[in-house]
């Protein structure tokens, strides 16, 4: 996606629909860990469910509800983490964050956008 600032035209309906039909939603068969984190700013939940196998995010997916940002965001990253090391998951954060959702988020929906990965953390640090 491109860099924009704002929720603009077509980027700002690509962003809606996939809000409206998240990719990567649902509970994940035979998952190895899930874990579920909660924004009490705004009050997104999300669970991560994660299928680990020698190492490497084999599957993700998430469920649960939240702003537009959070969804979007818990879609894109549990694409983006599918085949990757967990040593190399790990060392994600809020610059490849801003990158895979392709907009600037300002300081106070900074949450929103990393509430997916500290769930995903979350579970990793349980499976160490």
């Amino acid at each position: 996606m491109k860099d924009h600032n704002d929720f603009s035209g077509i980027y700002r309906e690509q962003i809606l629909e996939l809000y409206r039909n998240p990719s990567n939603f649902g509970e994940l068969k035979n998952f190895t860990i899930e874990h579920k984190s909660y924004n009490s700013i705004c009050g997104d939940e999300i669970n991560v469910q994660l299928k680990l196998k020698k190492g490497i995010i084999e599957d993700a997916s998430f469920q649960g509800s939240g702003c537009v940002i959070s969804i979007v965001s818990s879609s894109l990253l549990m694409e983006k983490i599918k085949g990757m090391k967990i040593q190399d998951v790990m060392k994600l954060g809020v610059k490849e964050l801003t990158k895979i959702l392709g907009i600037k988020i300002n300081p106070g929906r900074m949450k929103c956008m990393t509430l997916p990965l500290d769930s995903v953390k979350g579970a990793l640090n349980k499976n160490a």
